[in-house]
């Protein structure tokens, strides 16, 4: 049996995550480990996370997304969420969870315009 995966891509200095299947447990772990080692490995100062394909998000989902982004912090890189849908964003505030520290954007283009903002 293959473990599913989802793709990190290097661009420039940063790593981009584009989330285009259902998320479930697994997978969100599998995410949080392999970016953590790309993060090593490419020593990249940014993370663009696109999450614009997800159209429902549980608590423990938002709470590894939540916890990719201080990972990243702590190994010297800043993370930009981008690509909410309403109905995920009404769900995290109906569940309470802000996201504490999570850099937000609308789309890639306007996250990636953050990114470089936050890496001057």
């Amino acid at each position: 049996m293959t473990l599913e995966r989802i793709a990190i891509v290097k661009i420039e200095e940063c790593l981009l995550v584009t989330i285009q299947v259902d998320m479930h447990d697994r997978l969100a772990l599998t995410l949080r480990e392999d970016l953590g080692e790309r993060l090593l490995t490419t020593q990249a100062r940014g993370v663009l996370l696109d999450i614009s394909g997800l159209d429902t998000l549980d608590t423990f989902i938002a709470r590894v997304l939540a916890g990719i982004s201080s990972m990243a912090k702590l190994l010297g890189a800043e993370t930009v969420l981008v690509g909410m849908q309403p109905a995920v964003a009404m769900t995290l505030v109906e569940l309470g969870l802000t996201l504490e520290g999570v850099h937000t954007s609308l789309d890639v283009d306007r996250g990636m315009a953050l990114l470089k903002k936050l890496l001057v």
